[in-house]
């Protein structure tokens, strides 16, 4: 088995117990000691950075056409969000440098640990810590800054499951250990986020752990049944909640509460409506004097509004490259791990895209949720640049193996 490692090839059709024997060795070795096979020493996806670098340079500038009329009013300055992305921008392109650069198997050693961080982290978003925005408590003010726990809680996540997946290769099926123990932190999770409140961060969470499941080879059962679980949970959730009842009513009856409670996902959809096919142009859109914090989790209204339905079709063909090459980058990666962190990246983006999206044009009740690279938000774009440069990682070490092979 270490023959093969050490070659760079494939994941070997070999037993899973030896699978995780040696993910278990690596663990307790120095780094150093780990084959050069999996060392991020090969080139990385051209296409996957591309594309997220171009998704980086067009979100600051559809934060700068959507935010340039609020900016001037509130703050009398219209560059005033343009000149904040640009910075988040420029540290995100950085730290996804910094990460693509470093060999992903490093992050063994930190699941834990960030795990932690981030758990404590959304504890004091509940507690008391948190900064109050728009009725909900999910920002930390750290001197000029705000961070999102909430963010950085997908990546973490996904971060543990996939090291614990690998490691239980055996044992995934099993209820006590392959399955329960997973549901159970994600829940602690989606707890800490429903408190701040944060609804659709919880369903992101949820959806992203019952994917990695899936790929793993938990029991289709098991999972049908946590999932029948989690939709009662979150009817209740909605049900016995009053102010999510109530945007959930508006949200049926756009119409009639088009100048109250469904202002903002009305003014959506009229965006996308008057954008027709080639838009009206980058920087000609009206609906930046109407639409409500459009440069956060509505941008993809401005997009449609200012760019058409052309604009709309090239950026979901963007976001669906950048999933597919995610999912290269996993059947490709030299081991469980790099597969199951991979993939779950890859699912991170794409659930991201498809809720915020669907809430952009009212299919969706309205919830909090940024659209990758795009939306404005420093919290956000960090981890998601951070969660692309892994996603480099990984494939930076496929291409190896592929080389190699040959």
């Amino acid at each position: 088995m270490s023959m093969i490692v050490e070659a760079g090839a494939h994941r070997s059709a070999s037993p899973p117990a030896n699978l995780r024997t040696r993910i278990q060795a690596q663990l307790a070795a120095p780094l150093d000691a780990i084959p050069n096979a999996v060392k991020a020493s090969g080139p990385m996806d051209p296409v996957l950075a591309a594309v997220v670098v171009a998704l980086i340079g067009f979100g600051v500038v559809m934060v700068y056409s959507a935010s340039a009329v609020q900016a001037t009013v509130d703050y009398k300055n219209p560059q005033f969000f343009l000149a904040k992305q640009g910075t988040y921008a420029i540290a995100s392109l950085a730290v996804l440098f910094v990460t693509s650069r470093i060999d992903y198997h490093r992050l063994y050693k930190l699941t834990y640990p960030v795990l932690a961080l981030v758990g404590i982290l959304l504890t004091m978003c509940v507690v008391g810590f948190g900064h109050r925005g728009g009725g909900a408590a999910r920002w930390l003010t750290l001197g000029p800054v705000h961070v999102q726990p909430a963010e950085m809680a997908k990546l973490a996540l996904v971060t543990w499951l996939a090291y614990s997946l690998a490691k239980k290769a055996d044992r995934v099926k099993t209820f006590t250990v392959g399955f329960l123990p997973h549901l159970l932190i994600s829940g602690l999770f989606m707890l800490l986020c429903m408190k701040q409140p944060d609804f659709g961060s919880a369903v992101v969470l949820l959806l992203l752990t019952f994917t990695l499941l899936f790929v793993a080879g938990a029991k289709v059962g098991y999972i049908l049944g946590a999932s029948i679980l989690g939709a009662l949970f979150g009817v209740a959730a909605i049900r016995f909640s009053p102010y999510r009842y109530v945007r959930y009513l508006a949200w049926e009856n756009m119409e009639q509460h088009r100048q109250d409670l469904a202002y903002q996902p009305y003014q959506s959809v009229m965006s996308f409506g008057s954008g027709e096919m080639w838009g009206l142009g980058l920087g000609r859109g009206l609906q930046t004097l109407y639409l409500p914090e459009a440069h956060t989790d509505f941008v993809a209204a401005i997009v449609g509004e200012e760019l058409g339905f052309v604009g709309i079709a090239v950026l979901c063909a963007a976001y669906l490259l950048l999933v597919l090459r995610g999912i290269r980058a996993a059947l490709r990666a030299p081991d469980d791990y790099g597969a199951y962190l991979a993939f779950g990246i890859a699912a991170m983006f794409g659930i991201q895209v498809l809720v915020n999206l669907s809430v952009a044009l009212a299919i969706l009740p309205t919830k909090g949720l940024a659209l990758p690279f795009v939306s404005y938000g420093g919290s956000s774009l960090l981890v998601n640049a951070a969660a692309a440069g892994i996603l480099l990682s990984v494939s930076r070490q496929g291409d190896r193996g592929d080389r190699d092979a040959v």
